[in-house]
């Protein structure tokens, strides 16, 4: 059996070699939404698997690769490791208190795009391998690492990679990318994310802009004509308006509600955090709005783009509109076919002339929350943490874990570094320090845990 308490001091010991290596990692931009310095991080990964002894290959995709990599243990256990190297753009600029690809450390935090989505995961995963390494001589299991490119654009590619590579992929259980603690601090277990359908509607209704004084009154408005379709889909209710879009929603189980009626109340903490003064559906505290969060699909409107919207005035009526939407699902909604309902009402509703992109998607997927692997996961945190993980259902959020679950037939858990106020996708993402080392001790014993489960 491992001895902990070596592989703690051997963690501790090694923290500022662990944070040079992320602030080199976080250094390097990877932005997959615009293409670019993914290649370069790609090469930079591989080369910091091949340090530790790993057997490395960077896999090509239609889009851009997968850095696959494996090392054996001692054991015929094998824990696989789903991370990804792109990050979100880091705009706007100006809202950083350090330029997002300087990895700056102040008051007990690293500040950097990518620092906690997802770079922070992957060093938390390789140092706790390097305190196995150091106190035992070898793994306590087999090691496989998935890290791919484009989580960040939906993951496109990563579905039929998944297909094509189902051998290759065996695992007994899968930790996911993400993971953290909670506004208590205490580390929280996701046990499945909601899917996404991620669409671009835009409505052209003239060859340029006009004069609003000339054209207001005769021609048509391509922001209005946006306006009116997006009222057509979601209603002030907060209910979507598509037909057929709620027919593939599987409401909780009974189990499912037993694991919400755990979870503390957070709702003072989401009001304080992000200066929201209420809820929608009128929701208070309490097991329904922990069951709205996740167990409930959305439509949200992400972005809107239309006329003139520089300072002061100018007198237009425009030509084009354009919105970005995001559709977050539930078990067992499917994307496409979400789409394809959306195209549907704003025909039935007299929108054609609304064209629809779509720009990716994921289909929702879950693992058993009383799965012995995630069990495992949960109680090994207590040491560390002085508590178990809670176990929730389901992530508000998503991923492309459909085929790990689906394809692979692995259970699938979270475990991490994150904390509610990283602020992941926006200006000044961060981890806090003393969580990323005890995120690595926790990763330690999963991996040490793995070898009799």
């Amino acid at each position: 059996m491992t001895d902990f308490k070596a592989v703690d001091a051997a963690i501790a010991k090694r923290m500022d070699q662990n944070l040079e290596e992320l602030s080199r990692l976080c250094a390097q931009p990877s932005i997959s939404a615009q293409g670019l310095g993914m290649q370069e991080c790609a090469e930079l990964v591989m080369e910091i698997l091949r340090q530790r002894g790993f057997k490395t290959e960077l896999m090509p995709t239609k889009g851009f690769p997968v850095v696959y990599a494996e090392l054996p243990g001692r054991s015929d256990r094998t824990l696989l490791l789903y991370n990804h190297y792109d990050v979100q753009p880091p705009e706007p600029l100006e809202l950083w208190d350090s330029p997002p690809f300087e990895p700056t450390i102040r008051d007990g935090k690293m500040y950097a795009r990518g620092v906690s989505d997802d770079k922070g995961h992957i060093i938390c995963r390789l140092a706790a391998i390097d305190a196995l390494l150091e106190v035992d001589g070898e793994l306590p299991c087999n090691i496989k690492f998935v890290i791919e490119g484009e989580e960040e654009t939906s993951s496109p590619n990563l579905h039929a990679f998944v297909a094509e590579n189902v051998e290759l992929l065996k695992a007994d259980g899968c930790l996911w990318e993400f993971g953290g603690v909670n506004h208590e601090g205490v580390p929280v277990l996701y046990a499945g994310l909601r899917g996404i359908c991620y669409l671009q509607l835009s409505v052209e209704t003239a060859s340029r802009d006009a004069h609003s004084g000339l054209a207001g009154s005769i021609f048509p408005n391509a922001a209005w004509r946006l306006v009116w379709a997006l009222r057509s889909i979601k209603g002030s209710d907060e209910y979507i308006r598509v037909s057929g879009f709620y027919d593939g929603v599987r409401p909780p189980t009974e189990r499912d509600l037993e694991y919400l009626a755990k979870l503390p109340e957070s709702s003072h903490d989401l009001k304080k955090t992000y200066g929201v003064r209420r809820f929608i559906k009128g929701l208070e505290d309490g097991i329904e709005l922990r069951k709205e969060a996740i167990f409930s699909p959305t439509c949200t409107i992400c972005g809107l783009t239309a006329g003139y919207q520089g300072p002061g005035s100018k007198t237009v009526l425009p030509a084009k509109a354009s919105a970005k939407v995001d559709f977050r699902l539930i078990p067992d909604q499917d994307p496409e076919e979400v789409a394809e309902l959306v195209r549907a009402h704003l025909d039935d509703e007299g929108f054609d002339d609304v064209q629809i992109e779509y720009l990716g998607g994921e289909r929702p997927a879950r693992t058993d929350p009383d799965d012995p692997f995630l069990q495992m996961v949960a109680s090994s945190a207590e040491e560390i943490y002085g508590t178990p993980m809670l176990v929730t259902p389901m992530s508000g959020g998503s991923g492309p874990n459909d085929p790990f679950v689906r394809l692979l037939k692995v259970p699938v858990a979270t475990a991490g570094i994150g904390y509610p106020d990283s602020r992941a996708h926006a200006p000044n993402e961060n981890i806090i320090i003393d969580l990323l080392e005890k995120g690595i001790r926790h990763t330690a014993r999963i991996m040490s845990l793995m070898e009799a489960s």
